[in-house]
């Protein structure tokens, strides 16, 4: 698919000062600071850790102010940050707040209000306490509380306890692509990759794994040991190094001969299934693939100079990292079955951003001169509809207005399509938040669940049936309403729903947001296997997150999708036709 490439520099610095700041919201809203304070921290978090260029870059031309969300106060901040490490000001809110609380705040169904009741009413300020007072009946007898919630919170002990340690995509990949950056500046690096998962696009990483060619490893090593970001050398040899960097994340390099380059590459990308058939087919066919060489059947050793040249010696086409997992992906090559995965190329517009009318940082303006600049040829404005009041979602008559500007900005492009759309929550008795009337009137309407996530499975099962019969909905928006790390998705049958979708001819979304990721590319593969479209879209709340689209393209490709599967490949004509159609029931 091609990288997701850093324009300049090493990104961690981006996410370093996102890392904080959601910190410090989580410190106030602990504290029992004004809601408001918080959220200008959040939403100034998610729009520097989107940024597509070091937020150094601006600070450096006193542009920070010209970023969403950031005024005067966060800059110093920022800058305080990007010239010492620290941040005097979340340094301070630690002291103030009980240490722990903040692990408590990582379990799902705990916000602040709840860890704030739970630590004062049972002192409890670490998980392992946590968990002991719930497993004792202590957590019920608190007032407010209950059982429900007791189970609930045991529950998402147990998700924080699976994460393993692992981070993020959306996090670990720009660090990769920056460590990477880093290592092709030094003259003894002759080719440089990523490996492992982070290649493959899998949505959570485990470490961040490095592969470079050199005839020089030690002088290798001693640059990369050496860089700024790294915070501590965990081990060394001659070929490898782990290294934990300034983020957290542990990175691991490995310095192979040229010679060998390609050959480690494939070995060190797939997963440990893909390497078994692959070694497995290698033999069959009288060869002997290791991890540096691939050797005929007299032992010679074969040149590679490029992957590709590994499957054709073994009589396939080249498999993308995406699609080596071990999931038939060889006997699909055999069979010349592997599908054309879509390319960042295809895409044509986002179906789904939001902007200020609700809770987005950038006027509409904004965004669509943003999607223009990316080549795309149409952008939906779909904010959120009114129940979502936390998002200042829109009423009818906000609604309408938005209606009338997105009309009056497309009598100025002859070259772009502005659609007027909406997310409408799904309410929990299945209704939508509009009534029939106002969405007939959008261009496009997308469809998702925000509340009422403690539902049971069947619950919520007939809640996303109910949008998918209705005539009016086009597209159900993150299906599972995850956010990875911090949120389990709502219980709900998804075999059934893609069956629903295939059903009534609905669209499915992929939320390329790094963070939701949702459909999984499990899903997906299932959904296209039923003649299911999907469509991948950012759920952009600023001009940067625009950039995530490249997050819900691996996801898709992860899920064997071609470009025919998925709606936003259509160009602006054929998505017009298609949409006019289902205006009028011909769909």
């Amino acid at each position: 698919m091609g990288s997701y490439e850093v324009k300049k520099g090493v990104r961690m610095k981006n996410l370093q000062v996102s890392w904080m700041f959601r910190q410090i919201a989580d410190l106030m809203e602990l504290k029992g600071e004004p809601s408001y304070k918080a959220r200008a921290y959040r939403k100034a978090a998610k729009t520097i850790e989107s940024l597509p260029v070091s937020i150094e870059e601006y600070s450096r031309g006193d542009r920070l102010l010209e970023l969403p969300g950031v005024g005067v106060n966060l800059a110093r901040k920022i800058k305080e940050i990007l010239e010492t490490g620290r941040c005097s000001y979340l340094e301070q809110l630690k002291e103030e707040v009980p240490p722990g609380l903040l692990d408590v705040l990582q379990v799902p169904g705990i916000g602040t209000k709840t860890a704030v009741v739970i630590y004062r009413s049972l002192g409890i300020t670490s998980l392992d306490e946590l968990e002991r007072q719930a497993r004792a009946g202590k957590l019920r007898e608190i007032p407010r509380l209950g059982r429900r919630l007791e189970e609930k919170i045991l529950a998402g002990i147990e998700f924080v306890k699976r994460k393993d340690g692992r981070v993020l995509l959306g996090w670990a990949r720009p660090v990769a692509e920056g460590l990477a950056a880093a290592l092709r500046e030094e003259p003894a690096v002759e080719g440089v990759a990523l490996a492992g998962s982070v290649r493959r696009w899998r949505e959570t990483i485990g470490d961040i794994d490095l592969l470079a060619a050199s005839r020089e490893p030690d002088r290798v090593m001693n640059f990369f040991t050496g860089l700024p970001v790294v915070e501590r050398v965990l081990a060394r040899d001659s070929t490898t190094s782990s290294v934990v960097v300034e983020t957290g994340f542990q990175v691991n390099l490995r310095v192979v001969e040229p010679r060998s380059f390609a050959t480690a590459l494939q070995y060190f990308t797939g997963s440990v299934d893909h390497n078994l058939q692959l070694r497995r087919l290698a033999t069959e066919k009288g060869f002997k693939l290791s991890e540096y060489d691939l050797e005929d059947a007299d032992g010679g050793k074969v040149l590679i100079r490029e992957e590709a040249e590994i499957y054709a010696r073994l009589g396939l086409p080249f498999i993308p990292p995406e699609l080596r997992e071990g999931r038939g992906e060889i006997e699909a090559a055999i069979e010349g079955q592997l599908p054309r995965l879509v390319e960042p190329g295809d895409i044509k517009g986002d179906l789904h951003v939001h902007t200020r009318w609700s809770d987005g940082a950038c006027e509409i303006e904004e965004m669509v001169e943003a999607a223009r600049k990316k080549g795309y040829q149409y952008l939906a404005i779909c904010d959120h509809s009114k129940s979502l009041a936390v998002a200042n979602g829109l009423d009818e008559k906000r609604l309408a207005r938005q209606r009338e500007v997105i009309a009056e900005l497309n009598q100025r492009y002859d070259d772009f399509t502005v659609l007027a759309g909406v997310e409408v929550d799904i309410r929990k008795d299945g209704t939508l938040d509009f009534p029939d009337e106002v969405l007939g009137e959008l261009d496009i309407v997308v469809a998702s669940i925000h509340t009422g996530f403690g539902q049971g499975r069947e619950e919520i099962t007939r809640r996303v049936f109910a949008a998918l019969d209705h005539p009016l909905v086009d597209i159900l928006a993150h299906p599972t309403g995850r956010l990875m790390g911090k949120r389990r998705g709502y219980e709900v049958d998804l075999e059934a729903v893609i069956a629903r979708a295939a059903e009534k001819g609905k669209v499915l979304e992929i939320n390329a947001s790094p963070d939701r990721l949702d459909l999984s590319d499990v899903y997906v593969r299932k959904a296209v296997q039923q003649g299911v479209p999907v469509v991948i879209n950012t759920d952009a709340h600023s001009i940067y997150a625009l950039d995530d689209m490249v997050f819900g393209i691996a996801v898709a490709r992860r899920g064997w999708c071609e470009k025919g599967d998925v709606i936003n490949t259509l160009p602006v004509v054929e998505l017009l036709e298609w949409l006019g159609g289902r205006r009028r029931g011909l769909k």
